[in-house]
């Protein structure tokens, strides 16, 4: 009954946290708004350029960052749970390397592709970088060997880095522009179409992440410890892996590789509400989706009217947490 009422506070706080910084956020920026302005009724839409600026360039932006910011956090809790590896993010497993490389492809080689958007085309380089992981770590064993998946993983992101190189440096100057802001991470280009076609894949990757919440607190255990008190644990790294990888595989495609979120919010939020995943995964959630944000918000004001892209600023305040998670770690 405590960790029910614990549970619920700490979402509806988290909750509300993230949606006070997704209403403010809008109103900050280079171009000033005012909030009567806004939501006045009497002024008709097509001349109320304050609404305009809100509903249609900053409110999108600000969804798109809580939305992939939460679900970065998220993924990055289950990563870690399935890894038993504190120091595992989102990307480790080649995801986002997929990924990046379908995106590549589609900026360079757009008119040749089956893949209509650079959307799409992110979302069928994680599919085909969830595939060959998971193909490699079955490959010798009945279940899922995590140390052969984490291998696999690494070599994949080298393997899709060198080719990602490859396909810049056979673009032209604008294509190169053009693939180098998609790799910064950047939320400017994430509009109601793209959140809306995301969302499929994290509501049943969500789903999932709620199912295998308390059988990943189990896995901690270790692997006989958790089957000894009835979980199956190949079908929880199948579920884990999938799951976390969709969510992923998605999350990049709206708004690129945006660093550090998925290792910087696990780590705070086990700091303050212990490890239990049940606890862990919404507040993650929670505070990934605010934290995205707030530093979305100062990618937009800090050098005004210049727009930074949110992946540097993440990459600012998360580079120096991570050098200090390993100088803990040892």
């Amino acid at each position: 009954m405590m960790l029910l009422r614990r549970r619920r506070t700490i979402v509806i706080a988290g909750l509300a946290s993230t949606l006070v910084a997704v209403v403010l956020a809008p109103f900050a920026g280079s171009t000033s708004i005012a909030v009567a302005r806004v939501f006045d009724p009497s002024v008709p839409f097509a001349d109320n350029l304050d609404a305009q600026i809100f509903f249609l360039a900053r409110l999108p932006r600000a969804l798109a960052a809580a939305v992939v910011g939460g679900t970065l956090a998220a993924a990055g809790v289950v990563f870690q749970g399935l890894l038993q590896n504190p120091l595992t993010t989102p990307y480790t497993l080649g995801v986002s390397a997929g990924a990046s490389l379908g995106a590549m492809c589609a900026i360079t080689f757009g008119a040749w592709l089956p893949f209509g958007t650079v959307t799409a085309a992110s979302l069928a380089g994680a599919g085909l970088a969830v595939f060959i992981v998971y193909a490699l770590a079955r490959a010798r064993h009945r279940g899922i060997s995590t140390t052969v998946l984490l291998l696999a993983g690494v070599t994949l992101n080298a393997f899709f880095s060198a080719l990602i190189l490859f396909v810049q440096y056979v673009s032209d100057f604008a294509q190169t522009f053009r693939a180098i802001r998609w790799l910064m991470g950047d939320l400017d280009v994430a509009g109601y179409a793209t959140l809306g076609a995301a969302a499929p894949l994290l509501l049943v990757a969500f789903a999932v992440f709620a199912w295998i919440a308390r059988p990943l607190d189990l896995l901690t255990l270790g692997a006989d410890a958790a089957a000894s008190r009835g979980v199956d644990v190949t079908t929880v790294q199948r579920a884990a892996f999938f799951s976390a990888s969709l969510a992923t595989g998605a999350a990049v495609s709206i708004a690129g590789p945006i660093g550090f979120v998925g290792i910087i919010v696990p780590h705070l939020v086990r700091l303050v509400v212990g490890a239990d995943h049940r606890i862990v995964l919404p507040a993650a959630t929670c505070l990934g989706a605010t934290f995205l944000v707030l530093c979305d918000t100062i990618a937009r004001t800090v050098l005004a009217p210049l727009e930074l892209p949110v992946g540097i600023i993440t990459a600012v305040i998360g580079g120096p947490f991570f050098l200090w998670l390993l100088l803990r770690a040892r």
